[in-house]
C-alpha cells in the first residue's frame, strides 16, 4: 500500500480530467503536430463564439426592442424559438470561448435546432443557414478528430 504525501495528493486531484485533453493548449505533449490541431480547433471554437454571441443578442434585440411585438405579430412559434435561441445561443457562445466540451455540445444542439428551425417555424431564419451550419458541424468534428487522434512519434505526419 503507499501513501502519498500532501503534495503529490493535491497534485492529483488537481489534475484536469483526461476527457478533455485534446482541447486544452497549455499542457505539453510533446506531440508538435496534435497541439497545431489542438490549436486550429480552439480558434475555430472561438470563432464560433463570437458569430454564436452576435446571434444570441440579435434575439434579445428581436425580443427587447422589437419594431412590432414579436409576440403578438408573428406567432406563439416565432416567439418561443426567438427566446429559445436567445438563451441558447449565448451560453453556447461562453462555452466554445472557454474551448470547454460543454460549451461544444451546446453548440451542436443550438446549430441542430437552428436547422430544425428552418423547416418548424416559417420565415425563422434563411435556408442558407442549413448549409452553413452542416459546415461548421463537419469542420468541427474534424477538427475534434484531428486533436485527439494519438501521433506515432516517428509518423511524420
Amino acid at each position: 500500500m503507499t501513501f502519498l504525501s500532501r503534495r503529490e495528493e493535491r497534485a492529483e486531484r488537481e489534475k484536469p480530467p483526461s476527457g478533455s485533453a485534446p482541447i486544452r493548449l497549455g499542457e505539453s505533449r510533446g506531440e508538435q503536430e496534435r497541439s497545431h490541431w489542438a490549436l486550429a480547433l480552439v480558434l475555430f471554437m472561438r470563432a464560433l463564439a463570437v458569430v454564436w454571441m452576435v446571434q444570441g443578442l440579435s434575439s434579445w434585440a428581436a425580443i427587447l426592442t422589437p419594431s412590432e411585438p414579436i409576440f403578438e405579430t408573428f406567432g406563439v412559434s416565432f416567439a418561443v424559438a426567438t427566446a429559445f435561441f436567445a438563451v441558447l445561443d449565448l451560453v453556447a457562445s461562453v462555452g466554445l470561448w472557454l474551448a470547454t466540451p460543454w460549451g461544444g455540445v451546446l453548440w451542436l444542439l443550438s446549430a441542430i435546432a437552428q436547422i430544425g428551425a428552418v423547416f418548424a417555424v416559417p420565415n425563422f431564419t434563411p435556408r442558407f443557414w442549413i448549409v452553413g451550419d452542416v459546415v461548421l458541424i463537419v469542420v468541427y468534428f474534424f477538427l475534434t478528430w484531428q486533436a485527439g487522434r494519438p501521433r506515432d512519434a516517428g509518423d511524420g505526419r
